[in-house]
């Protein structure tokens, strides 16, 4: 099973561009399923229903979330309706929405999708640990094939949860910090690991926003409009390549594109 999995959407921009290259993506990698990292594709933060709704119009199969889920309140009221859709796990329990997800493909075949979000410079979630091996077990009683992503600031957290679930997932492909690294590998146990997907957003940018007010943010320490920037934009995924029978990975292998 090839999986694509596309980077932090960021506005209206990274929509944009993935509406527009994902037809060609299915077809120059053979995939059988697509997922999105939607936290930030309203503006730059949060998500809305109606995105999400729209979202499913373009043959994407499963959505992960992060840190922003609740930026948008009309989303908290929604949220249960979207069952592709998995929102970060180690949440407080009874939230809603659901941490982990079975994603049901139109050929019949299905995997699980499961998001959670680091603790290192973030708020004090639930161990994301603890929860994550828990969440993999429990998809895999319904099929081999489980994604996690570690939405997280620290790079040693989400490698340290690629080393600490190697061999029991297909891949752990972290998320958040919106620069795409160029660490992808498969682990000795035979998972997929990345340390950040990337970014599908504004190029010439700061993580997505104005450099102009990005720089004077740091500069003066002053709080600063939050504006998505203009120009090229681009779009930064992983594809996967997985086994169906064991659910280890075979390969991962970057995607970055940049367009006017």
């Amino acid at each position: 099973m090839k999986i694509l999995f596309v980077g932090d959407i960021v506005g209206r921009p990274g929509r944009r561009i993935l509406s527009a290259n994902l037809p060609h993506l299915r077809e120059e990698h053979a995939l059988d399923a697509v997922v999105v990292n939607a936290e930030n594709a309203a503006g730059g933060l949060g998500v809305t229903p109606h995105i999400l709704d729209e979202m499913t119009t373009l043959d994407i199969d499963g959505i992960t979330l992060g840190n922003h889920t609740w930026r948008k309140r009309e989303l908290a009221g929604e949220l249960d309706r979207f069952d592709s859709v998995a929102r970060p796990a180690n949440y407080v329990p009874g939230l809603p929405g659901r941490g982990s997800v079975i994603v049901r493909l139109a050929d019949g075949r299905r995997f699980g999708l499961i998001c959670v979000v680091g603790r290192v410079f973030m708020e004090p979630f639930r161990c994301p640990f603890a929860v994550a091996q828990q969440e993999v077990a429990r998809l895999r009683e319904a099929t081999p094939v489980v994604l996690v992503d570690i939405h997280a600031e620290a790079t040693s957290e989400k490698m340290a949860m690629g080393w600490h679930l190697d061999g029991q997932c297909a891949a752990v492909l972290g998320t958040h910090t919106h620069v795409q690294t160029a660490d992808e590998r498969l682990l000795p146990k035979g998972t997929a690991y990345i340390t950040d997907v990337g970014m599908t957003g504004p190029y010439d940018s700061v993580i997505g926003l104005e450099p102009e007010r990005a720089v004077k943010k740091f500069l003066t320490g002053m709080p600063n409009e939050y504006r998505l920037a203009n120009g090229p934009v681009c779009l930064n995924a992983v594809v996967v390549d997985v086994d169906e029978e064991t659910g280890l990975a075979n390969s991962i292998r970057r995607v970055a594109h940049v367009a006017e």
